[in-house]
């Protein structure tokens, strides 16, 4: 399981390895364009993936 490594009450430390754009992800820095997280799980939805819209984010927490 994946420690939950955003700075939650202050300021979000972000990951420039991980860029981001939903901002309505707890785990996103609002104030800059990536994840707060030390590392994100990634998986999809389909039994055969060939697109990137079939790809998610595990790790999306809504605010």
């Amino acid at each position: 399981m994946m420690k939950d490594m955003t700075n939650h009450g202050s300021e979000c430390t972000a990951n420039t390895s991980i860029k981001c754009t939903v901002d309505n992800c707890a785990h996103h820095c609002q104030d800059k364009q990536y994840c707060g997280l030390n590392a994100i799980s990634v998986g999809t939805h389909e039994s055969n993936p060939t697109e990137s819209k079939c790809v998610d984010c595990e790790s999306f927490k809504l605010k």
